[in-house]
């Protein structure tokens, strides 16, 4: 019996070290399925960038060359060179800027709004009128698209201004009627986000601001929106992206201005232009390069307000989640 009982704790610690070594076989196991997921989808993602990165510093003889895969044999600015000239690039991410900005200030104050009001007001046809909001998603713009550009381009308010109206078209005004009333691009979803996180938000802050004497628009502005914050961080990323990819509305209401989505379109034959001034050839070779290096140049301005943003653009989307 005393060897039994001396047996026993041996026993023991051996079956708790089997224990242990299959629960950290599991998470081993774990850990390189999980990573190899990660490095999947990362590579998924990754492999267009990358490939735009490696055609952009490769000359045309590089793309028959059966030996150059990634690595060209030597780096070649001269497609920067020549897309940076043909885009104007300093004036067409100018315009492109001012057009974005604008829109998502905009847009940022007009569904904080709207949102507000559908999550802390009770009135009549609230349901009614957050579906008709939810609905605007699945509505395709070329749907509405000759109503809008007629609207702008006989703008008469609603009849008050005289016959003919005014030809809005061209101008900024279109983008800034949109955004006001909660009509721009995907307002529908950016009401969306800031009525469900406003909804989770406690309503003894709003009651003691009024028992303090404040107002529904001072309540907003110094109680609500300080609160809301992830949420007004998540609806500028998108905003700001979506109208920075914009190519719809740019090309209906500012045919004629130079920005970026109009200067990507025509990359391609403004260098046939430049080549053509030193009597070279323009290739379907060099179109592949000329229009891969005018994608990095679209997308560095997004790509580097990612690297800004993306640790507080992830906390604010888990943090609007939860609440919403």
């Amino acid at each position: 019996m005393n060897k039994l009982n001396k047996l026993k704790p041996v026993f023991l610690l051996k079956s708790a070290e089997k224990i242990i070594d299959k629960e950290n076989t599991k998470d081993i196991l774990w850990s390189i399925l999980r990573g190899l997921i990660i490095i999947g989808i990362s590579y998924i993602i990754l492999y267009p960038l990358l490939t735009k990165i490696s055609s952009s510093l490769m000359a045309e003889r590089d793309l028959f060359d059966h030996t150059v895969r990634w690595i060209p044999r030597s780096l070649n600015l001269e497609n920067y060179r020549l897309v940076f000239r043909a885009m104007d690039y300093p004036r067409a991410i100018y315009n492109t800027l001012r057009t974005a900005v604008l829109v998502t200030v905009i847009q940022l104050i007009s569904c904080s709004l709207i949102g507000y009001g559908f999550a802390r007001f009770d009135f009549r046809g609230n349901k009614f009128l957050f579906a008709l909001v939810i609905f605007t998603l699945v509505v395709p713009p070329q749907m509405i698209m000759i109503p809008l550009y007629l609207n702008f381009r006989f703008f008469d308010l609603f009849g008050i201004l005289p016959e003919g109206g005014l030809n809005l078209l061209g101008t900024y005004w279109p983008f800034i009627f949109l955004s006001l009333t909660g009509m721009g691009m995907r307002n529908g979803l950016f009401i969306y986000i800031f009525r469900q996180f406003f909804k989770g938000m406690p309503v003894e802050l709003e009651e003691a601001a009024y028992v303090d004497g404040a107002g529904p628009i001072t309540t907003f502005i110094k109680i609500m929106v300080p609160g809301a914050l992830p949420a007004f961080l998540v609806v500028f990323l998108f905003s700001f992206v979506w109208q920075w990819n914009d190519n719809f509305y740019i090309h209906m209401f500012l045919p004629y201005q130079h920005n970026l989505p109009t200067a990507l379109s025509t990359v391609a034959n403004d260098v046939s232009t430049l080549l053509g001034e030193r009597n070279i050839q323009m290739t379907g070779g060099r179109i592949a390069l000329t229009n891969n290096t005018g994608m990095l140049f679209y997308i560095a301005p997004l790509l580097l307000l990612y690297s800004f943003t993306q640790r507080y653009f992830i906390e604010s989307v888990q943090r609007t989640g939860i609440v919403g």
